[in-house]
């Protein structure tokens, strides 16, 4: 399957602002996004002319870097993101909204929700390796959509797993309101899909709208 294997910093620069990508590193002085480093000097597009480069204000150029930050955080190519987006505009209701609860009710989103991997390819990883099963059964596809009802935990093997005790112990992140964590937070439930206004990502998804619309 095709993936993104360059360096994740150049996305997050190239956007601007933090995606975290790397885990416990983008809260770090190492991130070069960080405003608590000299690295703040390579806050700018890469490339060698990416310090120098005025970016033009035009609309198509506002709704484009919105839908590559929402396709960067998720993890997601295009084609994928593109046939998501095509989904969530043939289901009732606010399409905008379809898609962010799509991306939020992938497998390894939620693997990245409960706190087992500092990132999401991280939480994908863990999923693609068989760490992961959902009602009890072993589940290797990322992009399955889980459904509310639905249980999701670890293997008991990969509970003893360094970098997952660790994460649950480092981490401060907290597990939204529409899961339900478990079993010392190895199992969450999904309580139900995903409101708006429980997605904390800052992703404006009505510009990812009106440039698939065009």
């Amino acid at each position: 399957m095709a993936r993104y294997t360059g360096p994740v910093c150049r996305l997050c620069r190239r956007e601007r602002t933090k995606l975290y990508l790397k885990g416990e590193r983008c809260f770090s002085t190492k991130c070069p996004m960080s405003e608590n480093t000299d690295r703040t000097l390579r806050a700018f597009p890469p490339g060698m002319h990416g310090a120098s480069r005025q970016r033009q204000g035009s609309e198509y150029l506002t709704q484009l870097r919105e839908k590559q930050k929402a396709r960067r955080i998720y993890g997601l190519l295009e084609k994928q993101f593109r046939n998501l987006y095509e989904e969530a505009n043939r289901r009732p209701g606010i399409t905008g909204t379809n898609l962010l609860q799509f991306l939020e009710l992938r497998l390894d989103n939620v693997a990245y929700r409960a706190g087992w991997g500092a990132s999401r390819s991280q939480a994908r990883q863990f999923v693609r390796h068989g760490h992961v099963n959902v009602n009890g059964k072993r589940v290797t596809i990322p992009s399955y959509r889980v459904r509310p009802g639905e249980v999701v935990t670890l293997k008991n093997v990969t509970r003893e797993n360094f970098n997952v005790k660790r994460n649950l112990d480092v981490l401060d992140r907290n597990v939204p309101g529409w899961l339900e964590a478990g079993e010392n937070g190895f199992s969450v439930t999904v309580r139900a899909v995903p409101q708006r206004e429980q997605i904390e990502e800052s992703i404006k998804e009505q510009l990812i709208v009106e440039l698939y619309s065009k």
